[in-house]
């Protein structure tokens, strides 16, 4: 029995010592969460406190990319290609040649030209002595009205003598209406000659026939020198893939695209609920997606004069039950103030965040 009550009384003596620790511990762990539930809502009030702070005064969007003018280039004249002197992705100064269209053709038509302008100086010359022939006519009918007048008065005057038959007198006033109408001819075509080699207000002293045939000489040479297709602007080539030795080209068709050096800007979409505070001229700062460490200065330059899905090729018809509200989003161009150190390349996604505190 006594061996049992020192071995009851040795095992309450146990928990008696292990109390003190455990309220120790219960103590810090409730003290930590007091200090948890306190710390993390001032650090949450704290955080968001300084974002609003930083950002107050400001509107930000991150649908804006990097546009870009890009020059569809195409030949003013048909033919096939017979040199391609760039390819793709290459620098090129405005001037330089890009490819090379089959000028055969158009020296053959640059021969008939030529030809044409012969022509019609050969019929210039022609019309001047047709019409110095006419004058040549019509001197020589006053001279015959002259002798078949003389000779008609002179028939007149046998008559009433009764020296001349009645045919004689008849015969002699025929010569006189045939010699006048002798001339009325030559002066008819005398005229016909001077009309035909008239000149027009616009080309005075050229035959027309003569000017349309030089015109369509200069026509030719235009066309011969534009077989050699240059570059309109300094930029990179794209898509010159389209340009192959051999292909037909057909006039108008883009064949080839530059993208024009220093002409990057950037298209911000905006939503419509944003546009109160935006204006002409607010100061921006661009973060271009692929070179995040790089912050450029920019300004609004225009605000869009219609929403995205006005120019989009089917625009949305609302006129129906099953119309649901969406958000529309404005474009607005954003001037890039500033030279990037990296090459900014059209398509490029960016964000554009703009001060409006002003």
């Amino acid at each position: 029995m006594a061996e049992a009550d020192a071995m009851i009384q040795q095992d309450e003596t146990v928990p008696a010592q292990d109390m003190p620790l455990a309220q120790d511990n219960n103590g810090q762990q409730s003290r930590g969460r007091w200090l948890l539930m306190f710390v993390v809502p001032v650090l949450i009030i704290v955080l968001g406190g300084g974002y609003w702070y930083s950002t107050r005064g400001h509107i930000s969007t991150d649908n804006a990319y990097i546009r870009q003018d890009i020059v569809s280039v195409s030949s003013d004249v048909a033919g096939r290609i017979v040199e391609v002197a760039v390819r793709e992705n290459q620098q090129v100064k405005a001037g330089d040649l890009l490819f090379r269209v089959d000028a055969e053709p158009y020296r053959v038509a640059l021969a008939l030209a030529d030809a044409e302008i012969a022509a019609a100086q050969v019929k210039v010359v022609e019309l001047q002595t047709q019409y110095r022939s006419t004058n040549v006519d019509i001197a020589k009918a006053r001279k015959d009205i002259a002798f078949a007048q003389t000779e008609y008065e002179r028939q007149a005057a046998l008559a009433v003598k009764g020296f001349t038959t009645r045919t004689r007198l008849d015969s002699a006033r025929h010569q006189l209406d045939v010699a006048k109408a002798s001339l009325h001819t030559a002066q008819a075509e005398a005229a016909e000659a001077r009309s035909a080699l008239a000149t027009g207000g616009q080309v005075p002293g050229v035959n027309p026939e003569l000017a349309h045939a030089r015109a369509r000489r200069e026509q030719v040479l235009l066309d011969l020198e534009r077989t050699e297709v240059r570059a309109p602007v300094s930029g990179m080539i794209s898509q010159a893939s389209r340009l192959q030795v051999g292909q037909m080209l057909v006039t108008g068709l883009p064949a080839i695209s530059i993208v024009a050096n220093g002409t990057s800007w950037v298209v911000a979409n905006f939503k419509e609920t944003q546009l109160e505070k935006l204006r002409r001229g607010q100061k921006a700062v661009i973060t271009v997606d692929a070179y995040g460490d790089i912050k450029l200065k920019g300004h609004i330059a225009s605000i869009g004069g219609g929403t995205g899905s006005q120019f989009s090729v089917l625009p949305a018809q609302n006129a129906n039950g099953n119309w649901a509200k969406v958000t529309q989003r404005v474009p607005i161009r954003i001037a890039i103030d500033e030279a990037s150190p990296r090459p900014l390349i059209t398509g490029l996604s960016s964000k554009v965040i703009v001060d409006v505190g002003n």
